[in-house]
């Protein structure tokens, strides 16, 4: 529709100028034909629809007989210079046009690089993951995630760096590293959790010199032990996952108590005694949230808030639960499929802050246990120092 509105305009000009007084004139209508041709069409058609102005302009003076009087040649003058701003216009939109696609394509290629797609299956588990840079603009984001099959079960990290561009890459890279070391080394989720915050604390440091280290990691760390009778989830400040059922269920796992944000570590003088599952109080800082596993079939999706503050044009939140309730998945590549088209449809632009999405296909479904006796549900998140070391 766009690129047929140049030619309307001239057509609409030819008519203009048949049917009023010789004292009006079309010019400016053909003088603004290159001008609308000039975002859409390449250099040879913008000069073609230009060209195919300056004739009907000479036209309209032969037919009105006024050719080569003062207000002709100015009038076919004005329309040949706008034809060759356009030309100059165009040829300044797609340079820029080219050296954003190079600087999307080079920063993909880069979170490629830095963030590759996990296994399609870890320790018999379907895994499906999907990275939606933001549609705005070109830089790099700070959006991550991990699996990793370790001697104490599955593990999964999602995060979300503060920030954007080269930091945020350099945060990423230091955050997956860790966690591919410390998930296979450390027999407790919380220990794992607090390690982790402990090393990327370390490096912003580093990285920061003299000055404060303003950087930090929202994150949320899954554990399935290799029973695969409970789910186990840390959560550093991030949106909470959510668990679809087959039936089209959907629940948000809350954390039962709320904890800072990965690489805040100086902020806090309890870390290590959780981690060392020992000594120092009460201290809930890093604590998980233990699920008894149940149903067969079920889903688990992990996301960064670049799902949750997705808006529509009334400036309406992207609701997950609620926009995947009373929906059933084949599995988890159907599900991230539906997502992302979803949060497309919703911001009918698609996303404006990136996006990184994670889909687990679990074998049965993480429910909080009740007691025996009284059927009362215990949502006791279970602390470092409660559990298994070796």
């Amino acid at each position: 529709m766009l690129r047929l509105l140049p030619w309307a305009v001239i057509g609409a000009a030819i008519v203009y100028d048949t049917f009023v007084p010789p004292s009006y004139t079309a010019a400016p209508l053909l003088a603004s034909a290159p001008l609308l041709a000039a975002p859409f069409y390449s250099w040879p058609g913008t000069l073609g629809i230009g060209l195919t102005a300056i004739a009907a302009q000479i036209g309209l003076h032969v037919s009105t007989g006024s050719l080569g009087s003062p207000r002709a040649d100015t009038e076919t003058a004005t329309v040949l210079f706008v034809t060759g701003l356009a030309v100059l216009v165009n040829r300044i939109i797609f340079t820029a046009s080219r050296r954003l696609a190079s600087a999307r394509q080079t920063a993909a290629t880069v979170q490629r690089a830095v963030l590759p797609l996990p296994p399609r299956k870890v320790a018999g588990f379907e895994v499906a993951a999907r990275y939606e840079p933001a549609a705005t603009e070109a830089l790099i984001g700070g959006d991550l995630y991990a699996v990793q099959e370790t001697p104490y079960g599955v593990r999964l990290l999602i995060g979300d760096v503060q920030g954007k561009g080269l930091d945020a890459v350099a945060e990423v890279a230091v955050a997956i590293g860790a966690f591919r070391v410390i998930a296979d080394t450390e027999p407790s989720l919380c220990a794992a959790a607090d390690s982790l915050d402990r090393t990327i604390t370390r490096e912003s440091t580093r990285r920061a010199g003299p000055g404060p280290a303003e950087s930090f990691i929202t994150a949320v760390l899954c554990e399935i032990p290799p029973g695969r009778r409970t789910l186990r989830i840390v959560n550093r400040g991030h949106p909470p996952p959510l668990l679809l059922d087959p039936d089209g269920t959907v629940h948000a796992l809350q954390p039962t108590h709320y904890a800072l944000p990965l690489g805040t570590h100086d902020l806090t003088g309890d870390g290590d005694a959780n981690a060392d599952g020992g000594g120092g109080g009460d201290h809930t800082y890093d604590t998980s949230d233990t699920y008894d596993l149940q149903t067969q079939g079920c889903l688990l999706l992990l996301f960064t808030d670049g799902l949750t503050e997705a808006r529509d044009r009334q400036g309406v939140f992207y609701d997950p639960a609620r926009r995947l309730a009373a929906r059933r998945f084949t599995g988890p590549d159907a599900l991230l499929d539906h997502l992302v088209a979803d949060v497309r449809h919703h911001t009918g632009q698609g996303v404006t802050d990136d996006l990184a999405l994670l889909a687990l296909a679990l074998p049965s479904h993480p429910r909080p246990p009740r007691d025996s006796t009284t059927g009362a549900v215990l949502r006791r998140p279970r602390s470092a120092a409660s559990e298994p070391r070796s």
